[in-house]
């Protein structure tokens, strides 16, 4: 029987090897591969039964990988995240626990996300999906519905001037002319003012000045529903929203109530609170609401640079080397067991 240095459990992942050779490559390295389906909701313990015997696991956003998962599960050695965010993971249970988190890059998903931004910005303000569902259905004179809105004429604001929302910004201010306001308690408004940009002291007064707004926040404790009830009453008139970054940052009822009271003029997002979602969803009844299905980094360069980030973080394991994208480095480490 062949002996392998070490087992990868490919987790809800359904891109991750589709359209490279990465699985390969990871055979190349000595590994063992299986793809693991398993329900966003399962528990803990019943992951960590179904991962026993596996060292490295390559992660989706579902499911969550809890301190009841680290408790009962000692073979696992790193989770890396097919992705950027790691909401999904109890990091301070994994470091407790020895195993390593990375994730990838930010750099590898920068392009694809900040252009799928641009592209639901674009769809939101020239109403681009109802104006094709429109001749679809043969009512093209219907086209003086659909009467947009020029970005050079707008104020956006950005929250979060990290990897994706300062290329959305750059791209928005020196491609389009918008006039940018950014609201980032991390980044020193010294910075913010040097790259030509007003910051707002609080989300509130960012989106009651702004035209649209454009979420890049990572999901945290301190995010989840920031974009609440008190926000979105507060928000200027005939706001548009888009999120690319992770759909609980918005507090859905909220959001529905300021739809339906004209508040919000638009939607556009790619990524929806406990997706994957069904055509029943509420929102899914306002023709004002564009969901594309969480492909904001699904570009051959974006797939690619994802797998390899994989592919590399597992290698660097394997030989010693220093890991990029690492989130989580326990000062003692598990140990592949012999």
């Amino acid at each position: 029987m062949r002996t392998y240095k070490a087992n990868v459990a490919i987790v809800n992942s359904k891109s991750f090897g589709k359209y490279t050779k990465a699985i390969d490559e990871l055979r190349k390295l000595g590994c063992y591969v299986k793809r693991f389906e398993v329900p966003k909701n399962i528990s803990g313990r019943e992951l960590a039964k179904i991962l026993a015997g596996y060292q490295f696991v390559i992660a989706s956003v579902t499911p969550q990988y809890s301190r009841d998962f680290f408790e009962n599960n000692d073979d696992v050695v790193m989770i890396v995240r097919h992705g950027i965010g790691v909401d999904n993971i109890d990091l301070k249970a994994a470091e407790e626990h020895g195993v390593i988190v990375a994730r990838v890059p930010g750099w590898r998903e920068r392009e694809a996300v900040a252009e799928h931004t641009i592209a639901l910005l674009l769809s939101a303000l020239r109403w681009i999906p109802q104006a094709y569902n429109a001749v679809r259905h043969g009512k093209w004179g219907e086209r003086a519905k659909f009467v947009g809105k020029e970005i050079s004429n707008l104020t956006v604001g950005i929250v979060g001037l990290g990897n994706i929302g300062s290329r959305v910004a750059e791209i928005l201010s020196k491609g389009f002319g918008a006039k940018i306001i950014v609201y980032d308690p991390y980044v020193p408004e010294e910075k913010i003012r040097k790259l030509g940009y007003e910051r707002a002291c609080s989300l509130k007064e960012l989106f009651s000045k702004c035209d649209v707004v454009s979420l890049h926040a990572v999901l945290t404790d301190e995010t989840y529903h920031m974009v609440n009830r008190d926000v979105l009453m507060n928000a200027r008139k005939s706001v548009i929203i888009v999120n690319t970054a992770r759909g609980e940052l918005i507090e859905q009822k909220a959001l529905i109530e300021a739809i339906e009271k004209g508040i919000v003029a638009s939607v556009a997002m790619d990524v929806v609170e406990h997706e994957p979602i069904d055509k029943n969803h509420p929102l899914l009844k306002y023709e004002n609401v564009i969901i594309t299905p969480h492909i904001a980094a699904y570009t051959w360069e974006a797939i690619r640079g994802m797998d390899e980030a994989m592919v590399e973080a597992i290698k660097s394991f394997l030989e010693n080397k220093p890991i990029d994208g690492v989130v989580v480095m326990p000062k003692n480490p598990r140990k592949i067991k012999e």
